[in-house]
């Protein structure tokens, strides 16, 4: 298998957690968003999207989404269990899940595309949906803030992709400004103990 992956992407960060979780390793083709390489033909050939990740199988089948991805990898090497073991427990780690992609980590995209220079030039830029989408983030970040206060992780009392979808969400949100704020302390427990575990570093 090869995984074609980005440094500094979201979403191929959380397959290398995943990936460094199981105690696996794969070979890693860098595509290099910032010089537009994901929109060349060649990249386009292996994902007409021009989105990273994409796990290529070594029969030459890609599977893309980070869920989708992770999802094969659990069926193959089911330990540790990262999606849940029980018909209950991965409908609920499938439900936080879906829950942070959509009142997180897409308003978090928004967010930094509508208000970093990076993009300017490249997309057009609507500063005030930007910022919205910003406050919806930070208000998200404050709930579960406040869950975090009962709860050891994210989707309960055991480490698991939840996790990984959220630490790498909050990681993702500093290039739009977007930070635990100080009274925001079962969050910021959180973050140090997902932060301190060494797939962090993957």
């Amino acid at each position: 298998m090869k995984l074609y992956d980005n440094a500094f992407a979201p979403s191929p960060r959380r397959v290398r957690m995943f990936l460094a979780e199981k105690g696996l390793s794969v070979e890693r083709v860098e595509i290099d968003i910032a010089s537009g390489a994901n929109s060349r033909a060649e990249f386009l050939a292996v994902n007409p999207l021009g989105e990273v990740p994409v796990l290529e199988l070594d029969d030459g089948t890609r599977l893309t989404e980070s869920l989708a991805v992770c999802r094969y990898i659990e069926a193959l090497h089911p330990a540790p269990p990262l999606l849940g073991e029980s018909p209950l427990e991965q409908a609920q780690i499938e439900s936080t899940v879906l829950g942070l992609m959509f009142r997180l980590y897409v308003p978090t995209t928004h967010a930094f595309r509508h208000t970093h220079k990076f993009w300017q030039g490249r997309i057009p830029q609507v500063a005030a949906y930007g910022e919205l989408a910003r406050q919806q983030v930070l208000a998200e970040w404050q709930r579960l803030d406040a869950q975090l206060a009962t709860s050891t992780f994210i989707a309960g009392e055991r480490f698991s992709f939840a996790d990984i979808v959220a630490f790498t969400t909050l990681e993702f949100g500093k290039v739009a400004g977007i930070r635990p704020q100080p009274a925001q302390t079962h969050l910021l427990r959180w973050r140090e103990a997902i932060a301190a575990r060494p797939s962090a570093a993957a």
